[in-house]
């Protein structure tokens, strides 16, 4: 269901581009001329698009109202927009007016809104000011500076159902059939299509006896018939690396997340430690008066 301001995109978007359409009916028998070239405003953010009883829309109204648009109307042109948008505003201005001081329900709801986007606005500054290089070093130091190089393991299997079937297997690995094509042909497992391949991996990501027994295998080795939760394994281990701590471009995102998130914590705790906060016990209210809307007209 469509909220309400994207109710009023869409019938302005009806009106804005049904225009063009009845010109085009009523002038197709006329001679088409070509219409002179506009000019271009310098358009700031107070620029005046319209005035609706001594109340002006601005195109940084046009801008904040945009970006406030449901996904659906985000992907139309800026050309089908600009109009359409206009018109939004010029609707709800004129409804605004009619309706004179605002509602006691809709007060509650515009402190709300301040509130988050108030919030929103401190989140930003502190972000903007927290992800430095310095910060994204500092980050990277104490993640990775004492790590230990961990192995890795790049291996594959079989998985079928019966141990007996596993020993069918490793006879025909052993008569020199080829690993892939058994693992597509017989794999019960998802990486079977892909010839059994499970990638790299390191201690940990493995259920244990599967784990146990790759650590206990030479690069190049067949294992014997290994029993899971998930059936009985035949495992190849490919081959084995040792894996030092990433580069800081490798984790550059993960991190810039991580000091994001640090700084806006700290900041908060900052607040809350300095603000003077009173509460009661809320064990006295009931919680289903969170659905109670008739509290927003009292």
């Amino acid at each position: 269901m469509l909220n309400r301001n994207a109710l009023f995109l869409t019938t302005a978007l009806s009106v804005c581009l049904a225009l063009p359409l009845s010109a085009q009916d009523t002038d197709t028998a006329e001679v088409q001329t070509e219409e002179p070239a506009v000019e271009m405003i310098d358009v700031t953010g107070d620029t005046v698009v319209a005035t609706v009883n001594g109340e002006d829309i601005t195109m940084a109204h046009l801008v904040a109202a945009r970006a406030s648009l449901p996904e659906q109307f985000q992907q139309l042109p800026d050309d089908v927009l600009l109009p359409g948008i206009v018109e939004q505003l010029i609707q709800q201005a004129v409804l605004g007016q009619a309706m004179g001081e605002l509602s006691h329900r809709a007060e509650i709801r515009l402190e709300n809104q301040r509130r988050e986007m108030a919030a929103n606005d401190k989140v930003e500054e502190v972000i903007a000011s927290a992800v430095t290089d310095e910060a994204l070093q500092a980050a990277y130091d104490a993640e990775y500076a004492n790590a230990e190089p961990t192995q890795e393991f790049s291996a594959a299997h079989i998985l079928v159902e019966t141990e007996d079937k596993a020993k069918e297997l490793i006879e025909e690995l052993s008569g020199g059939a080829d690993f892939a094509e058994l693992a597509k042909e017989h794999s019960t497992g998802p990486s079977g299509p892909s010839g059994g391949d499970l990638g790299w991996f390191s201690a940990g990501m493995m259920v244990k006896p599967f784990e146990d027994a790759v650590m206990e295998m030479d690069a190049g080795a067949i294992s014997d018939p290994v029993q899971t939760q998930f059936g009985w394994h035949v495992i190849k281990l490919n081959e084995t690396r040792m894996k030092g701590a990433p580069t800081l471009d490798d984790v550059r995102s993960e991190l810039t997340i991580k000091v994001e998130n640090d700084a806006v914590e700290a900041a908060l705790k900052a607040l809350l430690d300095a603000a003077k906060i009173d509460r009661i016990a809320l064990e006295g209210i009931d919680p289903a008066k969170l659905r109670d809307m008739t509290l927003l007209d009292q």
